[in-house]
């Protein structure tokens, strides 16, 4: 129950010239027991309370008795404690009992490596994604099997690693925490990027289409197009990459495996943010047009509301969950370049009659650039806008975001 490995010693004397054939011939004299403890390492429980946080289910198959095994599984937090099946079991078990069995056992205990397959083998027919951890030879057709073998390096065999998909070099189980956590995060960023390369494309071809199709003077030529999108590729490359972790990362559950990248959510969320600012760019330019100001100046103001959108939408879409003042706080040196390069080099292009003339641009004036101001933050309230309880209750469907 101490959840040790015990060993029982004894001792015996003899003379040489009259040893026994057998070991049992000796007349032993029994001396006591000798527990030997393998204590499990301290971060081992945390990780196990963090994968039940993020939906991730922990089997534990082991070679021990069950009395050894229950007390491991005690220390480290595994439950239910109740249900455990052995190997004997095991064996006597049909296909179809022991997929149903599993559904509420943590534990195997006196198993043996190649039970590891048939325990895979339910867990995929019941439609788990399973990964499975093992460093001998006899582990290798399980860690084939399984969605995603990880083999042990320090002391997995060749066969082991060459079988496994991956190899976790520290043999340690709070190594493949973090590596769930940091592919959360990759994916996450995945989708932060393609959100944003969809939505910000929809104020350019909107504003490239609809000029042409009202009669009204063309709002963005190549260079206007060229420099936007010297924006928009190191924010896909180097800005999303490297976000931090969500908040609640850990606290979801695993994705669907037929859920895809690129889903309704991400294209709603696109489209509020992509046609709202749209919206904010068109009204100015058609504005201005209406009102008789010359189209070098309704440009301008056009392009530089794009512009500042465009860079809301960076902002907004940092985080699925955090407002942009809080995610303000959070470092990330490469936004800063894109946000620093694109702000001077705007106020270049305003500025220096060359390059102003090169954009068919006009100069502004207070109350101009003050309706810049003006467009630019209602374009980034937008762009923010998705995070809004109701926003967000739409974009999932109707369900819970999670």
């Amino acid at each position: 129950d101490r959840g040790l490995r015990v060993i029982g010693v004894a001792k015996a004397a003899f003379k040489p010239q009259s040893l026994p054939e057998g070991q049992h011939d000796f007349d032993f004299e029994f001396i006591g027991l000798l527990g030997l403890a393998d204590p499990v390492r301290p971060e081992v429980a945390r990780a196990v309370k963090e994968c039940y946080t993020a939906g991730i289910r922990i089997i534990m198959i082991t070679g021990d008795y069950p009395g050894t095994a229950c007390n491991i599984a005690r220390q480290i937090g595994l439950h239910p404690l109740e249900n455990i099946i052995t190997g004997y079991e095991l064996d006597a078990m049909s296909d179809e009992e022991l997929r149903e069995r599993i559904k509420t056992v943590c534990i195997f205990a006196r198993a043996v490596p190649e039970q590891k397959l048939r325990i895979v083998t339910a867990l995929k027919a019941n439609g788990e994604v399973v990964a499975m951890t093992g460093d001998g030879v006899n582990d290798a057709p399980a860690l084939k099997a399984a969605h995603i073998g990880i083999a042990m390096g320090g002391r997995g065999t060749d066969v082991a690693r060459e079988s496994a998909a991956l190899v976790l070099l520290d043999d340690n189980f709070a190594s493949i925490v973090q590596a769930v956590r940091t592919g959360r995060r990759i994916f996450d960023n995945l989708k932060k990027a393609m959100a944003f390369i969809f939505s910000v494309h929809i104020p350019i071809a909107g504003m490239s289409l609809i000029p042409v199709l009202f009669n009204w003077p063309l709002a963005l030529f190549p260079v206007h197009i060229l420099f936007l999108e010297l924006i928009i590729d190191p924010a896909c490359t180097v800005v999303f990459e490297g976000e931090e972790n969500e908040p609640d990362i850990m606290q979801r559950p695993p994705r669907k495996l037929e859920e895809p990248l690129f889903g309704r959510a991400m294209i709603l969320s696109g489209l509020i943010q992509g046609l709202g600012i749209l919206a904010v760019v068109v009204t100015i330019y058609a504005a201005m047009l209406t009102r008789g100001y010359d189209e070098t100046v309704a440009r301008m103001l056009a392009f530089v509301c794009m512009v500042i959108g465009n860079l809301g939408l960076i902002f907004a879409n940092r985080s699925w969950k955090l407002s942009i003042l809080k995610t303000l706080s959070i470092p990330n040196k490469a936004l800063w370049w894109v946000t620093g390069g694109a702000a001077i080099f705007l106020t270049l292009v305003m500025t220096i009659p060359f390059l102003r003339d090169l954009f068919k641009f006009a100069p502004l004036n207070r109350w101009e650039l003050a309706l810049i101001a003006l467009a630019g933050l209602t374009s980034v309230l937008i762009a923010e806008s998705v995070k809004i309880k109701g926003v967000q209750k739409f974009i999932q469907g109707g369900k819970n975001e999670k």
